[in-house]
């Protein structure tokens, strides 16, 4: 085991991140998390904490698209004790309630990370931050640092609780090599797109780990989705933003095949597994929508649902190097394990983000339900 422990280290070294070596010197420098919560509560108060509720869970990336929907999601259950370390508590997230503890925390500092973790103690860890997400992408190797030796040393410190504790990775559907068809959780990983490498990278890195030091981990890697609170100059946010401002909105030719859900239902599958006990050491499961469709087509019938007045000019921007041209999930191994399928239209999740990011819009009330045609 110490071998082992020690290969470890010598990995995350490569990536310029220390092993923690606990003394009196780094405990005191290094002060304990700020913790915060709609009523002020901390986490770290006493000898126990949450002692009220059965399963103890740590939820990365709260403030992105999909994070804030997984523990929206958490904090209905009043069995969870839902602590999320974030850069900054956003206003945002105060919508949440004492259901869930945020801790104003920088994940890249492996020791305080590691301490947070010691001190915590969940029973699962899900691990949804990452970098490169939402353009503008941060600079190439910083995004690689984050997402991959940020993305190691969260599962070395998970290595450190009880055997029964569950590790969960966000991935992504970039990850793989590019098919004509829809994709498997078999196929090939391996990819020359930026964010997708890096996430390839520590998707087998983490399976890797799992496998040499015995230890339970989901893989999840959702293809495209969108909803409430999604930012910054993404798909949807900049379709609607131009709506908005009754300027047209310009776009690749769209001939791409794309996959897209709504963020909910991912959010949705994430749940899903921190409910469900693992049947295996390691699992991975694709999430999408699993319907094949070119990205003009799914943009149309969006904005056909919605009633959006809009002047999409198509052809008027270059595809980004090494984006795929088909990129669908196969769901097959999620419907028949996970009980999951996608349940909500795309549309309404797109109608739920207009009211948060262009509310002057005035637009139709899509079907919440998600209808297979």
């Amino acid at each position: 085991m110490y071998k082992r422990q020690a290969r470890f280290d010598r990995c995350l070294s490569i990536w310029r991140i220390k092993p923690v070596i606990p003394t009196r010197n780094t405990i005191e420098s290094h002060p304990r998390p700020i913790v915060c919560s709609s009523v002020g509560r901390s986490a770290f108060s006493g000898a126990g904490m949450a002692t009220d509720v059965s399963r103890k869970l740590l939820v990365t990336g709260a403030s992105g698209t999909l994070g804030f929907s997984v523990v929206s999601q958490l904090a209905l259950d009043t069995t969870n004790k839902v602590f999320a370390p974030v850069r900054m508590v956003k206003p945002y997230l105060q919508r949440l309630g004492s259901a869930v503890e945020f801790i104003v925390h920088d994940l890249q500092d492996e020791q305080s990370t590691t301490r947070l973790v010691q001190q915590i103690k969940p029973d699962v860890i899900v691990h949804c931050a990452a970098s490169g997400v939402r353009p503008p992408r941060s600079e190439w190797f910083e995004m690689i640092v984050f997402n991959v030796a940020g993305s190691i040393a969260l599962f070395k410190a998970h290595c450190a609780l009880p055997a029964s504790a569950h590790f969960i990775y966000i991935s992504t559907g970039l990850v793989y090599r590019v098919q004509p068809r829809p994709l498997r959780e078999d196929d090939p990983v391996g990819t020359l797109h930026p964010y997708g490498a890096g996430k390839a990278a520590a998707d087998s890195l983490l399976l890797a780990a799992a496998a040499e030091f015995k230890r339970t981990i989901t893989v999840l890697r959702p293809f495209a989705f969108t909803g409430i609170q999604d930012g910054s100059e993404r798909l949807f946010p900049g379709l609607l933003r131009s709506a908005a401002s009754g300027q047209p909105f310009c776009l690749t030719s769209g001939e791409q095949i794309r996959d897209f859900c709504a963020v909910d239902d991912v959010a949705r599958a994430v749940v899903a597994c921190v409910k469900r006990k693992p049947k295996e050491l390691i699992e991975v499961f694709n999430i999408g929508s699993g319907r094949s469709e070119s990205l003009r087509a799914l943009i149309e019938r969006v904005c056909r649902e919605l009633s959006l007045p809009i002047d999409l000019q198509f052809g008027r921007v270059p595809l980004r190097p090494f984006e795929p041209s088909y990129l669908v999930a196969d769901i097959s191994l999620a419907r028949r394990e996970l009980g999951w399928e996608p349940r909500i239209n795309l549309a309404y999740a797109v109608w739920q983000l207009a009211r948060e990011v262009a509310p002057a819009l005035k637009l139709s009330e899509p079907s919440r339900e998600l209808k297979y045609t």
